[in-house]
C-alpha cells in the first residue's frame, strides 16, 4: 500500500530493539578490544601536584594507563563557525581554550575531570588498576555559587535585544508584576551512557560512537589527532537517547581515540553512571526576573526578560532562556538578555528544549500572576496578547495556529468549567488545581545531504548520514521518499548514522525532519523525474514519448494514459542495476521572509493533599501545532515524551549540588528523581496540523523538543490555583508548599 504521509505507520527498526539485535556503539563486536577506564578529578580546580601510577601499571591486565604525564600532543580545533537553532555549530566539540582539551597539562577545571585513563584486557582490570591510581594536588579557592558571583555575569552570546522603552512602559504600567524565577541544574540520564568503540588501521580511524552529531565527531578528531578528515569514520548505528547530551565530543571521545592510537588496540570506553553527571553536560542553573507590564484589561505594554544561568571558562555555552520571550507575545516594548556566571564547575549543554523550557517556565508562570492581578482568565490573557506578527522583527508568520490550540486544548480539557478562585476546586478533601501555559520552539532548518538509489528488483535504499536516537527519524524518512516517489513503505529502506554516507546536521534543534526530510524528500523527487525519463525516451517502453508530467507514479510503476510498467521492470529492460539521484537541500532565501516556529498549550489538573502537601498531577491536555505531520504515531510518541519530561521538570528533577565541595552529589538514578509509570496518569495529545507553504519543501516544523515546553509553567499554574501558594523556584516540593 503506499503510505500517506501523516499515517501512523510502526517504526521499522522497533523489533530490533525489542528483540536485542540492535547494536549501539559499546556492543560492536572489534577483534582483540581493550578497555578503557577514566579516572576523575576530585577537586574542583587547581593543579596536579603528582599522579603516582605505578600500582595501576603493575596490576594485571594493565596495557596502559595515560595521563599529562605521558598524553601525546593534541591539536586545538578552529574558532567555531555560526549554527542557527541553538545547536552545537557542525564542526564545534566542547571546548574553547587549549587547556580543555584531555591530558595537555596538569590543570584541573572542574571536579570530575578526566585526568587519566587506564586500558586493560577487560573492563574489571581496568576498574581496578584506575582505582589504584593515586594524585596529590594543589587545590584554589573555588567559584562554585552563581548568587555569589552574579555581579561577575558576562553576555557571551550576545543574547541582549531590545524593543521601544520597556522600562518606562513599565514603571508607568497600571499592572504589574516582578518576579524572579529558578530552575535547577538537570541532567540527561540517556538509558544509553556515553560509550565509544574505537580503532586505528595506520592513519585512519574508526568510531563507533553513541553520538547525535557525527560529522563534527569527525571534524574533531581529525583537527585533534592532525589527520585529513577522509582518514576518520564515525559511525552510530543506534542511539539509546541524547536529548542534547550526545551533541558534543566530550573528553572521553578524544581519550578512547588517543588511548586506541598509542596502546595499538581497538579500545572500548562507556561512562559510568556516575561520570555522566561530570563528564557529558547538563542543564545549568537559571536564575530569571521577568516583568510584565499591562493595562487595566491585560494587554501587556512591557515586557522585560532577563537573568543569569551557570557556565565555565572552558566552554562556549550559554543558556538562552529569553529567546521565547521575542516570540510569544505581543508588545510595543520588550527587553531581555541572558548572561552567564563562570564557575568552577563541570560544562553545561545543550538539553532538551534548551533555552525555550527554562524559560518559558518564568515567562507562563508570570503571564498566570499577571491574570490574577488583572482579574482577567488566564487563557482570555493569552489571546489578548497573541503575536499576529512576530513581535521583534515584525515578520509574518510562516504559519501559526496557536489560537487553535488554545480553544481546542481548552475544549478537550475542560477549561471552561474551572472556577478562577485558588482553592475553590476540590474532590473529597484533596484539593485540585488547574493551570495553562503556552509554547513555543523555533522551527530550524539546516543543510543536509541525501542520496535515493532504486534497484532492478523494485527496492529503494534512501541514505543519509542522520541519526535516529528513537524519534523515529529511520521510519519517517523511508515513509517520506515511498510517498514522494509512489511505492509502498516496505520496499523502502533509510540507511544512517555513517559518516561515509551523505552528510547531514546534528540532530538537535528539532530540524531533523525539516533538514533531512527536504533532502530525501528532494532525492526522492529527482529519482522519481529520471525514471520517468528513462521510460519516456525507450522505444520499447509502453509509455515511450509521452508527456512525463502527464505520467504519475504509484504503486511502484509509472502509469499513463495507455498503460504503465514496473520500476522493476523499466531497469531490467536497461540492463541497469541500479538508478540512483543525490540531493542537496540547503534553507532558502524566501524563508528569511516569514518568521517559523512551532506552538502549543498545555492544560494541567493536579491533586494537593491540604495536610501532606502532595501534589499528584491527574491529567494533561496539551496541543500543538509544528506544520506537516510526517507519522502520527511517531510524532504522539514524541510530544508526549516531551510532556513527561516536563512533569518531572516541575514536580521531580534537580540535580543536588554542594557548593562547599563543587559536586553534583545526586549522582545516580536512585537519587535523581524522574517520573516513573506510576506519576504518569491521563496524558492526551492534540495534534493539530498546518499547511505551510513557506517553511521548509515538507511544510514540517521540528516536534522533538517543544512537547517539553510551558508544561513545568502550566503544573505550577495549576499547584498555585490549588494551594494558593506560587512556586517560583522548581521543583514543586512539599517543603515548599508547607
Amino acid at each position: 500500500m503506499i503510505p500517506k504521509i501523516g499515517d501512523p505507520r510502526d517504526r521499522v527498526d522497533g523489533r530490533q530493539k525489542v528483540t536485542g539485535s540492535a547494536k549501539y556503539a559499546a556492543e560492536v563486536a572489534v577483534k582483540e578490544v581493550a578497555y578503557a577506564v577514566l579516572v576523575s578529578a576530585t577537586i574542583p580546580v587547581g593543579t596536579i601536584r603528582s599522579m603516582d601510577v605505578a600500582a595501576a601499571k603493575k596490576a594485571p591486565g594493565v596495557i596502559g594507563v595515560i595521563s599529562h604525564l605521558n598524553a601525546m600532543e593534541l591539536h586545538q580545533a578552529p574558532p567555531p563557525q555560526s549554527s542557527s537553532g541553538g545547536a552545537p555549530p557542525p564542526n564545534r566539540g566542547a571546548y574553547r581554550e587549549p587547556s580543555a582539551l584531555p591530558f595537555q597539562d596538569a590543570n584541573v577545571h572542574y571536579l570530575g575531570q578526566s585526568i587519566a585513563v587506564v586500558v586493560a584486557e577487560t573492563l574489571e582490570q581496568a576498574t581496578h588498576a584506575a582505582s589504584l591510581v593515586k594524585v596529590a594536588y594543589d587545590e584554589k579557592p573555588s567559584r562554585t555559587s552563581m548568587s555569589a558571583h552574579r555581579a561577575d555575569a558576562v553576555d557571551r552570546s550576545k543574547s541582549e535585544f531590545h524593543k521601544g522603552d520597556a522600562d518606562a512602559a513599565f514603571a508607568s504600567a497600571p499592572v504589574k508584576i516582578d518576579a524572579v524565577y529558578r530552575t535547577p541544574y538537570e541532567h540527561h540520564n540517556p538509558m544509553e551512557a556515553h560509550s565509544i568503540t574505537v580503532e586505528w588501521n595506520g592513519d585512519k580511524a574508526t568510531l563507533h560512537d553513541s553520538s547525535q552529531n557525527i560529522f563534527a565527531a569527525r571534524q574533531t578528531i581529525a583537527n585533534a589527532f592532525g589527520v585529513p578528515r577522509e582518514n576518520v569514520r564515525v559511525t552510530s548505528p543506534f542511539v539509546g537517547g541524547a536529548f542534547g547530551s550526545k551533541g558534543s565530543s566530550w573528553p572521553h571521545v578524544l581519550i578512547a581515540t588517543m588511548a586506541s592510537r598509542m596502546t595499538k588496540r581497538p579500545v572500548k570506553l562507556v561512562l559510568t553512571r556516575k561520570q555522566l553527571f561530570f563528564a557529558a553536560g547538563h542543564r545549568p542553573e537559571t536564575e530569571q526576573r521577568v516583568r510584565l507590564g499591562a493595562t487595566k484589561d491585560g494587554r501587556l505594554v512591557a515586557l522585560i526578560h532577563d537573568g543569569v544561568s551557570q557556565a565555565n571558562d572552558i566552554s562556549d555555552y550559554a543558556e538562552r532562556f529569553t529567546r521565547p520571550a521575542r516570540v510569544i507575545y505581543a508588545t510595543p516594548n520588550l527587553r531581555g538578555a541572558s548572561p552567564v556566571v563562570a564557575l568552577d564547575v563541570a560544562t553545561p549543554t545543550y538539553m532538551r528544549a534548551p533555552g525555550e523550557s527554562p524559560g518559558m517556565f518564568a515567562i507562563e508562570s508570570a503571564m498566570d500572576e499577571l491574570a490574577y492581578a488583572a482579574g482577567i482568565d488566564p487563557m482570555q490573557l493569552r489571546l489578548v496578547n497573541h503575536a499576529d506578527v512576530d513581535p521583534l522583527e515584525g515578520k509574518p508568520w510562516s504559519s501559526k495556529s496557536l489560537k487553535e490550540c488554545y480553544t481546542r486544548g481548552a475544549e478537550r480539557f475542560g477549561w471552561s468549567r474551572r472556577t478562577p478562585q485558588p482553592r475553590s476546586m476540590r474532590d473529597g478533601r484533596l484539593l485540585i488545581g488547574q493551570g495553562m501555559s503556552s509554547a513555543t520552539y523555533p522551527a530550524h532548518r539546516s543543510p543536509a545531504s541525501a542520496k535515493a538509489t532504486m534497484k532492478s528488483d523494485g527496492t529503494m535504499v534512501v541514505q543519509s548520514g542522520s541519526h535516529e536516537m528513537g524519534m523515529g527519524t529511520a521510519t519517517v524518512m523511508a515513509q517520506l521518499a515511498a510517498e514522494t516517489i509512489g511505492m509502498p513503505a516496505e520496499r523502502v529502506r533509510f540507511e544512517y548514522g555513517d559518516t561515509l554516507l551523505p552528510q547531514a546536521p546534528i540532530s538537535a534543534g528539532s530540524m531533523t525532519a525539516a533538514s533531512v526530510g527536504s533532502a530525501v524528500w528532494g532525492a526522492a523527487h529527482s529519482l522519481r523525474k529520471k525514471l520517468i525519463d528513462i521510460a519516456v525516451a525507450d522505444p520499447r517502453s509502453p509509455l515511450h514519448g509521452m508527456d512525463p508530467d502527464a505520467l504519475k507514479t504509484s504503486d511502484g510503476r509509472i502509469v499513463g494514459a495507455n498503460g504503465g510498467e514496473s520500476f522493476s521492470e523499466l531497469l531490467a529492460r536497461q540492463y541497469l542495476p541500479t538508478v540512483e539521484a543525490q540531493f542537496d537541500a540547503k534553507p532558502e532565501e524566501e524563508e528569511e521572509k516569514y518568521a517559523a516556529h512551532a506552538f502549543g498549550a498545555s492544560f494541567a489538573e493536579v491533586s494537593v493533599d491540604p495536610d501532606l502537601m502532595i501534589v499528584r498531577l491527574r491529567r494533561l491536555v496539551s496541543a500543538f501545532a509544528a506544520g506537516r505531520v510526517l507519522n502520527e504515531k511517531t510524532a504522539r510518541s514524541q510530544y508526549l515524551g516531551g510532556m513527561v519530561w516536563g512533569i518531572g521538570m516541575a514536580l521531580l528533577e534537580k540535580t543536588h549540588f554542594d557548593e562547599r565541595i563543587g559536586s553534583f552529589t545526586s549522582v545516580n538514578l536512585g537519587e535523581y528523581l524522574l517520573p516513573v509509570h506510576a506519576d504518569i496518569r491521563d496524558l492526551d495529545v492534540i495534534l493539530v496540523e498546518e499547511d505551510d507553504p513557506h517553511v521548509n519543501p515538507i511544510g514540517a516544523k521540528g516536534i522533538g523538543e517543544i512537547g517539553i515546553v510551558g508544561v513545568a509553567a502550566a503544573i505550577a499554574n495549576a499547584v498555585f490555583h490549588a494551594t494558593g501558594k506560587r512556586v517560583r523556584d522548581l521543583p514543586i516540593t512539599i517543603d515548599k508548599l508547607m
